[in-house]
């Protein structure tokens, strides 16, 4: 099958079904910062990190009009409390409309809250990650899971998940599979795995059946190598038809000669043979 066709018949088929959100896009409220100055990844390898993770989840749910995946922009979650404002990494709202592009998230004016939050740990908030940002985002706010991982090789791996059950409680995931924890939400693997080249531990989403998501530039790259690996074995079967009509001509001569010639030619094969073995001597 087509790898295009293939990718989104796979996203149609663990796609999650959702409501929408009930209120409507608002791009700016009066009064609300939407910028703080800050850079937006803290090494390199964060700004990897992101980056990918970001792309990876645009190009799943690109055909849906009702998916918000937000990065690093202000979410505020109590109308009229400023304070009450948080800036994950990357954030992703089942039911909110994709566009019109926001400045921030108002989860008032929008009707939804986010259903799943990524940080990527860095010296200066991984404390806050670990631990307050556990109860703001899951209990505050009401954000059904809340994923922490650390993209650095220089520092030791970490990657926890928690989620929000029924009755509220924050219960934190266990990881059935090394690296690797299931967002119930999304419907998605997350799994992280080191790219040398690229000097990162990189998590990556990955559909149910252990596909990886790929981005704009991994596909283009599979793509080619299809198309050259294609082409070299239509190369191949238009050798191999070659050879065969050069055989089935050679077949068709030896079968139009008549006895006389075949028997000359037995004969002038039987003296090569006889030199050969003269000359051998």
């Amino acid at each position: 099958m087509d790898r295009i066709k293939d990718f989104y018949a796979k996203a149609n088929k663990y796609m999650p079904i959702f409501p929408k959100a009930t209120g409507q896009p608002t791009i700016y409220i009066e009064g609300y910062p939407f910028e703080d100055d800050e850079p937006m990844a803290a090494t390199l390898a964060h700004g990897e990190q992101i980056s990918t993770f970001h792309e990876q989840l645009k190009r799943y749910y690109w055909t849906d009009p009702y998916v918000l995946i937000g990065l690093d922009c202000f979410i505020y979650y109590s109308e009229g409390d400023k304070k009450k404002c948080v800036a994950p990494d990357i954030f992703v709202v089942l039911g909110a409309k994709k566009y019109p592009p926001r400045r921030s998230f108002y989860t008032w004016a929008e009707g939804a809250v986010p259903d799943t939050i990524l940080e990527f740990l860095s010296d200066s908030t991984k404390k806050d990650d670990r631990d307050r940002k556990v109860q703001i985002y899951l209990g505050e706010m009401g954000a059904k899971e809340y994923f922490i991982h650390q993209p650095d090789l220089e520092r030791p791996a970490e990657f926890r998940g928690w989620y929000r059950d029924t009755s509220g409680e924050i219960i934190e995931m266990t990881q059935d599979t090394p690296r690797t924890l299931f967002s119930e939400r999304l419907n998605l693997l997350f799994k992280w795995n080191v790219e040398v080249d690229l000097n990162v531990r990189l998590l990556r989403p990955y559909f149910p059946d252990g596909t990886p998501i790929t981005t704009s530039i991994e596909e283009s790259v599979l793509r080619v190598n299809a198309e050259t690996k294609v082409e070299e074995q239509a190369e191949q079967l238009r050798d191999a038809k070659n050879l065969t009509d050069e055989q089935a001509e050679q077949l068709r001569d030896a079968k139009n000669l008549t006895d006389e010639q075949a028997e000359k030619i037995q004969e002038q094969a039987a003296e090569l043979e006889r030199l050969r073995r003269q000359l051998g001597k």
